[in-house]
């Protein structure tokens, strides 16, 4: 740019910052952060947010926290709702969900209004983390915060309901959806099925996969890989064996996973030789 004539922005700095951190770059979004300085471009919220975002993604929440840190002695810079969410995320994918809490619990004090965004990441640490007492907990204070709780809030609960072993409160959580105005996706059946799979819940698992098509859902290899399992668990290969076969009719494409599961199906049951 210089040799265009042309001086680097703010909003130049956050854009490649942005653009590294997508990139996995999170060596070069730091080191785009620091010559700012010396090119006379103040740092704000949005680069610092970026930056944040980019150690997130390359699992280095301890850098990310330390940029959350620093911003408390750089001048003129607001720590918000973004700068939180980039950093709350940081920790969810580093599996820190104590210090997740930590910083919404925070939040109040530096004047930062949580959003949905806040939320959904805090949830899904906590499931993560496999506190789902945690989540539901969270999910519970969203009204009174005034944050509505969307398609990935549930998702995320359910997931964490679904790692807790909980599968009742899961299929709980997914009967509340319509009562909210939120339409389950993907993700949210999957969660509820891969739920029922570990506590060995065939039937109800079957049973959420066919009501798929009537809420106009489409099932994936995630979906069909936890109701194969499922049904394994319930020595139900046929079953299985079944599942497998309807899925390129479906569109869908048997992965690795799909196979082990419908193997061990017919393992259990004594039908490990098929063809």
């Amino acid at each position: 740019m210089p040799e265009a004539r042309l001086m680097p922005s703010q909003i130049t700095y956050s854009a490649a910052i942005i653009a590294c951190g997508k990139g996995g770059q999170w060596q070069l979004a730091l080191s785009l952060l620091s010559p700012m300085h010396k090119a006379t471009v103040v740092q704000n919220e949005i680069t610092y947010s970026a930056a944040i975002s980019a150690c997130g993604k390359g699992s280095q929440w301890q850098l990310a926290l330390n940029l959350l840190s620093s911003m408390h002695e750089v001048t003129l810079v607001m720590l918000s709702e973004i700068t939180y969410n980039a950093a709350i995320s940081a920790c969810e994918k580093g599996s820190q969900w104590q210090l997740a809490l930590n910083l919404l619990s925070r939040m109040p004090e530096a004047r930062a209004v949580p959003n949905e965004i806040t939320y959904n990441t805090a949830i899904s640490a906590c499931g993560k983390g496999g506190q789902w007492q945690l989540a539901l907990s969270l999910l519970s204070l969203m009204p009174e915060a005034k944050v509505v709780p969307d398609q990935i809030t549930y998702s995320a609960a359910i997931s964490a309901c679904e790692k807790g072993g909980q599968w009742q409160l899961a299929l709980n959580l997914l009967s509340l959806l319509p009562e909210a105005r939120v339409a389950p996706d993907t993700i949210t059946y999957s969660a509820a099925i891969s739920a029922c799979e570990k506590g060995g819940q065939w039937q109800l698992a079957l049973n959420l996969l066919s009501l798929m098509p009537e809420a106009r859902v489409v099932p994936n290899e995630i979906t069909y890989n936890a109701a194969i399992s499922a049904c394994g668990k319930g020595g139900q290969w046929q079953l299985a064996l079944t599942l497998l076969s309807l899925m390129p009719v479906m569109k869908v494409v048997p992965n690795d996973v799909t196979y082990s599961a419908a193997i061990s199906a017919c393992e259990k049951s004594s039908h490990g030789i098929w063809h």
